[in-house]
């Protein structure tokens, strides 16, 4: 058993509040433990001034961070799993999910009770296409701008009116203690989350059987077995933050429901569908849906924002 182990982080408040959700975790798993935060810089955290879909390319806040963790610098990485390609590289493996939070969007605005609320023309900022296409979908007459910057710099724009409002994780408010600048939640019935939204990933080297050990008591099952189903269909759909793809499952009774969605960029077309399997067939359900939806009408909108 390992003494000492070094988690790779990214460095927005966010971000390493949930490393130190992992830290506090495993230091009180295996007293004697000694964890320690690395901050390390991704390419999403270095470009600020463009939107994430057109910074291209997938693994946006986690590709320096898998780097490190490969080549031994840091032990163990934590990722906010929406951040999480469907493909990692072949030597690393996702090997815990901790119990889920909030995985619904929240509605924040200064001056409005909710989405219905907002008069028309009023600017919405986001910087997910995902979020875009289902807020024109439900209110063609706002104007969405893009919004980008970590989690506290996002909420200071609304609130210094730079913005009427925002859409964001009900997830990371809650890990920061801010649920309280939350204006009202988006029901997944009405309004879908992004894969994985509210999961936290623990990926470690897939040979290192010390930190499969050190990390195995923080794994929630039924989280994992969601987030696989929602991985699984992003996966078959080949998408990533370029696309509005949504998709958000839930557990039951041994049973993995899932709902997806593939819209257009002004949300005026959108195929959304619902899935259930039983435990142990989660990948399948997944792929299922997706190939559902592409049968659909789906493959138009993806292949004309793929080309």
């Amino acid at each position: 058993m390992k003494d000492h182990v070094v988690i790779g982080t990214r460095g927005s408040l966010l971000a390493l509040r949930q490393a130190e959700m992992i830290q506090e975790a495993l230091e009180r798993q295996w007293p004697g433990l000694q964890v320690t935060l690395a901050i390390i810089k991704t390419t999403g955290d270095k470009i600020l001034d463009v939107p994430l879909a057109k910074v291209g390319g997938k693994g946006l806040f986690v590709k320096e961070i898998e780097e490190a963790l490969m080549d031994g610098r840091v032990d163990l990485a934590v990722h906010s799993m929406k951040d999480v390609p469907s493909e990692i590289p072949d030597a690393l493996t996702l090997a815990v999910v901790p119990p889920r939070e909030d995985p619904r969007d929240v509605f924040i605005a200064p001056k409005a009770s909710g989405l219905d609320d907002l008069p028309a023309g009023a600017v919405v900022g986001t910087s997910s296409l995902r979020r875009a296409a289902q807020l024109l979908h439900l209110r063609p007459d706002l104007r969405v701008e893009n919004l980008r910057g970590n989690l506290d710099t996002r909420l200071r724009k609304v609130r210094e009116g730079l913005y009427d409002a925002v859409i964001l994780a009900a997830a990371g408010l809650r890990r920061m203690g801010w649920q309280d600048a939350v204006t009202a939640f988006m029901d997944p019935e009405r309004f879908l989350p992004a894969i994985g939204q509210g999961a936290l990933g623990i990926e470690i080297r897939k040979d290192d059987a010390a930190l499969r050990e050190i990390t195995a008591p923080l794994h929630h099952e039924p989280t994992w077995r969601a987030v696989t189903a929602e991985r699984a269909f992003l996966h078959e759909l080949q998408g990533g933050c370029q696309v509005p793809i949504a998709g958000h499952a839930t557990v039951s009774d041994g049973t993995v429901t899932l709902t997806g969605l593939v819209a257009s960029l002004d949300g005026r077309t959108m195929y959304r569908l619902s899935g259930s399997a039983a435990f142990g067939d989660e990948e399948d359900l997944g792929r299922d849906l997706a190939r559902r939806l592409l049968e659909a009408g789906a493959r138009a909108i993806l292949e004309a924002l793929m080309t």
